[in-house]
């Protein structure tokens, strides 16, 4: 192969990573300012300082670039380290879940796309594809290990304790707007072990 054939042809997508980075900041300000519904690729394209181009060139369409960019955001945020114990995962699932919920842009994006995915049924099948079934994977993956540790029972029922394990934070601090006080991720760590009939 010679040295002109190996060249990238004229006109070939090279993505930058530092344009990529600076589109992502710019959608995850767009949605936290203007919600779903009123984002564009426009306005992203104008906020980054780039064309409308270098977002086609990533993403075909605006729900695709939203949704790869929330993921990105929010799919590591679940990730857990085994500390040993179920206690000890548990109390670090819930301060990774009130970080999620309570980050600026993210508080503020959250309560709008759900209220969008449940008005449009496509944008909703794509944020439980893209977040809601990895960041329950990774949950799953913390119960499985209680579970081989012989901390909670074999037969658990895993989806609801996911559900358990979530809901409080989401209804406190989205529902009833009720701040986080000092002790009270401890006191549901606690309450969730009794809950889930975990063997201390």
């Amino acid at each position: 192969m010679t040295e002109r054939t190996r060249r990238t042809p004229t006109g070939a997508a090279i993505l930058q990573p530092k344009i990529t980075s600076a589109i992502i900041e710019a959608v995850l300000d767009e949605l936290a300012e203007h919600g779903y519904a009123r984002l564009s690729m426009e306005a992203v394209a104008r906020r980054a300082g780039v064309g409308k181009s270098a977002l086609y060139r990533r993403w075909p369409a605006k729900q695709d670039m939203v949704m790869a960019v929330l993921a990105e955001f929010s799919v590591p945020l679940a990730e857990m380290p085994d500390t040993g114990s179920l206690r000890g995962d548990l109390v670090a699932a819930l301060h990774a879940i009130h970080g999620w919920l309570t980050h600026p842009r993210f508080s503020l994006i959250l309560p709008d796309l759900t209220v969008e995915a449940a008005r449009n049924p496509a944008l909703a099948e794509a944020v439980q594809a893209a977040i809601g079934d990895p960041r329950r994977a990774l949950g799953a993956d913390v119960l499985h290990r209680a579970v081989e540790r012989g901390e909670l029972p074999a037969g658990l029922n895993l989806d609801l304790a996911l559900d358990l394990i979530a809901a409080p934070l989401y209804w406190r601090l989205h529902v009833r707007l009720v701040p986080i006080e000092p002790g009270y991720l401890d006191d549901l760590a606690e309450h969730l072990m009794r809950a889930l009939a975990a063997q201390v």
